[in-house]
């Protein structure tokens, strides 16, 4: 069990399991609903997903992990489409689900405030929340410059050849300013209708819901099949604004749905100001119910604090504005049997029994799954193979069982009970219940999948980076013997690559390439690659720069572990029993015969100590993550969002937003020059 920060409770196994498991499944689900279009979950279910994941790590704090789907903004760039660096980094909204969740918002927003002796109330505009596609339209001069998806919040795609034939979307603006703004693409519900009966007509699959089409749709090559979809935008948000036509500056969000409108844009007219954080909840209560009757599908009130400079004191949290959240409508319910239930092997072991379900379509998508979690679970719903259920998507990996209709039975439904053994554990399939807890687990703890898993881990971007050694290759690697642990990567051979399936020369000579280069790598990276339970890629940053080198980790003892802020004696504990395993310095060993751990560099007087930067636009000399770390090797620190506390923002070539923010709030501004005599 990992202990409680405050020591009181520790927490247990499961719970620690339980997140685990929802973070893999957010990734999963974020990548293929925002990059893929492809939903195998609804968006209802997975805010379900991570309302629990938020709920936990909130709930157990000592389970934060930077890495965290829940410190991320969701999505990342197609291949295949131009990508394009945001010059106004793209946020997405916190997610509320209840008037509980929105009076502690409202709790927030004020005592942030009074932080900063701002005592006024804050109002709020509540916007409706369309379930379509975000895009950011740049306008150079008034007229349409280049549009793209928001992708990870960085780095989106460029789809200005399709936006263009959107006919809502102004290619020239009533004035001819300078501007970014955000919006979404959508498509009408009677389109959605009478495209699925074309295809269904055509024999092919029909679409899942109008936010797939819209997002395929944006995404096609040839403009043509996009214009063919007749889509249309609502557009609700300025990110940059350089006037240069004596416009009013907007102060207030509603006077920036105002400006939109008045230069050209399609605004969705049922935006309103609302006192209060009650009348908030009367204007959710009240689309709850009207939603249906819009020939759009809405799935949620986004709600803003309206004062544009208190949106600039709340600022923004690592990946969503404090200042605003999107208050989701409830999940929703539909009846369905119960035709099997089948053990399903987590990355730790534990067994997860899942029900398999007679296909239904809720929240827009087919299901045909449930997970019913644990033994307790399944006993405490009575639920059996062949019961007619209720089933709920929200508050899982895969959707809910909320009940089982009794009176439904007809007296051949099964009991389940679980097996002595599964052969997928690996070993003789043995299974053992976990002590104090209503799980069960592989005897067996080495077997293919975990292995696979870490091995996935390993060569992945932030670990030691094999460029074009992904989870394909690897499987391939092991159905043929040619890698059983991550040492074994670095004995590869060309001629081991060309006797594999899909490898041509050109591709087996980057491949070693890659494994070549990797083999110089930092200490946090090298510890985080170890996949040492509780350890993630912030820890091993810290544990670096505390103990400088690996001898000095593998001696450690719990105590001098806990030295470093933020470790405790869970983290601790973790790291000592990884080094003192047998197999583990094994690896270990075995790994420093193929790889060099760099030199940790000395903080140079720790010049930078107190100092917090926060860097926007392109710098020309140095990358940002190469600027970030000359200021964190100098004793500095990088933030996000800039504040009043702001010591310094450094600027460089075309900047965004947060450049006219230091120069509002009077923080000193840094060109690349100014930061390099700063830093040298």
């Amino acid at each position: 069990m990992k202990k409680a920060q405050n020591g009181s409770h520790p927490t247990p196994k499961s719970i620690v399991e339980r997140v685990t498991r929802l973070r893999g499944s957010i990734e999963k689900h974020r990548y293929n609903y925002h990059v893929l279009d492809k939903e195998e979950i609804s968006a209802e279910a997975l805010d379900s997903l991570k309302k629990e994941l938020v709920e936990l790590e909130h709930q157990y704090p000592e389970l934060y992990d930077a890495n965290s789907p829940s410190q991320r903004v969701a999505g990342e760039a197609l291949k295949g489409f131009n990508k394009v660096t945001h010059k106004v980094q793209q946020w997405s909204f916190g997610d509320a689900f209840s008037e509980s969740d929105m009076v502690d918002f409202d709790g927030r927003v004020k005592r942030f405030l009074i932080q900063d002796e701002i005592k006024d109330d804050p109002q709020y505009v509540a916007e409706l929340k369309i379930d379509g596609l975000k895009i950011v339209l740049e306008y150079r001069r008034g007229e349409l410059f280049q549009v793209a998806t928001r992708g990870d919040g960085k780095i989106g795609e460029d789809v200005t050849h399709n936006v263009r034939t959107i006919e809502s979307v102004p290619l020239k603006l009533n004035f001819p300013v300078d501007i970014i703004v955000e919006g979404e693409v959508w498509l009408s519900k009677k389109l959605f209708e009478k495209l699925n009966k074309e295809q269904e007509k055509a024999g092919k699959p029909i679409f899942a819901n109008p936010r797939n089409v819209a997002a395929g749709s944006i995404r096609q090559l040839d403009p043509k099949i996009t214009a063919s979809r007749k889509l249309d935008t609502y557009i609700y948000d300025i990110a940059f604004f350089n006037n240069g036509q004596d416009l009013p500056v907007p102060k207030t969000q509603q006077d920036e749905l105002v400006l939109l409108a008045k230069l050209g844009f399609k605004v969705n007219p049922h935006a309103q100001l609302c006192k209060n954080i009650n009348e908030v909840l009367d204007f959710w209560k009240k689309w709850q119910h009207d939603s249906k009757k819009q020939d759009y599908w809405i799935d949620g009130v986004v709600v803003k604090v309206n004062d544009v400079h208190m949106q600039k004191v709340l600022g923004y949290t690592g990946k969503s504005p404090r200042f605003g959240i999107a208050y989701k409508f409830p999940a929703e319910q539909v009846i369905t049997v119960v035709e099997d239930i089948k053990l399903q092997i987590g990355r730790t072991g534990v067994l997860t029994p899942v029900a398999h379900l007679r296909p239904v379509s809720v929240a827009g998508s087919v299901v045909s799954r449930a997970t019913l979690h644990n033994e307790d679970e399944i006993r405490r719903l009575d639920v059996r193979v062949g019961d007619t259920v209720i089933l709920q998507k929200a508050g899982d990996v895969i959707p809910d069982i909320v009940s089982v209709l009794k009176e439904l039975r007809t007296g051949k439904e099964k009991p389940y009970r679980f097996p002595t053994h599964v052969p997928e554990c690996g070993g003789d399939g043995s299974i053992e219940r976990i002590p104090g807890e209503a799980a069960w687990r592989c005897v067996f703890k080495n077997s293919d999948i975990q292995q696979k898993r870490r091995l996935y881990h390993f060569v992945s971007k932030k670990c030691f980076n094999m460029d074009g050694v992904g989870p394909r290759q690897i499987d391939a690697f092991m159905e043929q013997g040619l890698v059983t642990s991550a040492d074994d990567l670095f004995t590869l051979t060309k001629g081991d690559l060309l006797a594999l399936p899909r490898f041509a020369e050109k591709s087996a000579d980057n491949v070693i390439e890659s494994i070549e280069n990797s083999k110089k790598v930092s200490l946090a990276r090298f510890l985080f690659s170890l996949s040492i339970p509780q350890v993630g890629e912030e820890t091993a940053e810290d544990v670096e720069k505390h103990f400088k080198t690996l001898e000095k980790i593998q001696i450690a003892t719990a105590e001098d572990l806990m030295k470093i802020n933020g470790v405790g004696d869970v983290v601790a504990q973790s790291i000592v029993d990884f080094f003192k395993d047998k197999d583990h310095k094994v690896l270990v060993e075995e790994l420093l015969k193929h790889v060099t751990i760099k030199k940790v560099e000395s903080i140079s007087g720790s010049k930078l100590s107190g100092k917090t930067f926060v860097l926007t636009g392109i710098l020309e000399t140095m990358s940002r993550d190469e600027a970030k770390g000359k200021i964190k090797s100098l004793g500095g620190d990088v933030t996000s969002t800039v504040s009043v506390k702001t010591s310094y923002v450094v600027a460089g070539n075309d900047p965004g937003s947060k450049y006219e923010t230091a120069i509002k709030l009077g923080v000193k501004v840094l060109d690349e020059d100014g930061f390099l005599k700063l830093i040298k």
